[in-house]
C-alpha cells in the first residue's frame, strides 16, 4: 500500500512521515528531497534553473534515488548538501518545468515499485499526481506563523529571523500552489489535518489509526 502525504512546507511531512512508515514496517520516500536532489545537479553544472530544455539534458546524465542515509545524487549521499540556501532558492524553478517533473515522478512510481509497492510518500502532489490511486491521502497544513516558528529551529534556518522565513515559505507557497504542472493541493478525498495545535506523536497516531 502507498501512504500519501502532502502538504506545504514547515508543517513536519517529514518527521511525521518518517515515524508513519516506522510504525507500519514500510519504506519511506521524501520526494522534495528528490527534486532538491536534482536542482543541485543542475547547479554544479552551471544549468540555468529557468531553462527547461537545458535542465532536462543535464537530468539525464544522472540517477537520483534515495535510501536510509537520506537522497543519493549520483551515488553520493547528498542529504546535507540539498538543504543550502542556492538550492532552496532555486528549487521551484526546477521543479516547476512540467518535462522534469515527469521524469522525476516515474522516478519516485520505479522507486516505490521497487520497495514493492508498500511506502509512505511525501511532497506536495502525491495523492493528486504521484499516486492518485493511493488508498490513505492526507493533506497535512497549519499556519504561516505556526510553520515558520518551527523552521527558526531548523539548522537550515541559518539564523533567520521568523518574520524572514515566514516571508520564504511565503513565496515558496505561491511558486508551489501558481505553477500550471501539478500544483500545490489537497486531493479531493484526502484527509487534511491542521498541526497547528498538534505534537508530532498526536499526528503519527492519527494517521496510524486511519490505517489500522
Amino acid at each position: 500500500m502507498v501512504i500519501a502525504i502532502d502538504g506545504p512546507s514547515g508543517v513536519g511531512k517529514s518527521t511525521v512521515s518518517r515515524l508513519v512508515a516506522k510504525n507500519l514496517g514500510l519504506a519511506f520516500l521524501d520526494t522534495g528531497a528528490t527534486y532538491r536532489a536534482a536542482t543541485l545537479a543542475v547547479l554544479e553544472a552551471g544549468v540555468d534553473p529557468s531553462d527547461e530544455s537545458e535542465v532536462l539534458s543535464e537530468l539525464s546524465g544522472h540517477s537520483i534515488d534515495y535510501d536510509e542515509r537520506g537522497v543519493l545524487l549520483d551515488g553520493r549521499s547528498v542529504a546535507f548538501d540539498v538543504r543550502s540556501d542556492a538550492v532552496t532558492s532555486a528549487v521551484s524553478a526546477v521543479s516547476a518545468h512540467p518535462l522534469v517533473r515527469a521524469e522525476v515522478v516515474n522516478m519516485q512510481r520505479r522507486w516505490v515499485e521497487h520497495h514493492d509497492g508498500r511506502a509512505v510518500v511525501e511532497g506536495r502532489d502525491i495523492g493528486t499526481i504521484v499516486f492518485p490511486d493511493a488508498p490513505l491521502k492526507i493533506y497535512m497544513t497549519a499556519s504561516p506563523l505556526v510553520r515558520a516558528t518551527r523552521r527558526a529551529t531548523d539548522s537550515e534556518a541559518g539564523g533567520k529571523s521568523i518574520e524572514e522565513i515566514a516571508d520564504a515559505l511565503a513565496q515558496r507557497d505561491h511558486a508551489d500552489s501558481s505553477r500550471a504542472a501539478s500544483p500545490l493541493r489537497p486531493a479531493d478525498d484526502a484527509v487534511i489535518i491542521d498541526t497547528g495545535n498538534m505534537t508530532i506523536d498526536e499526528v503519527v497516531a492519527q494517521i496510524t489509526s486511519l490505517v489500522m
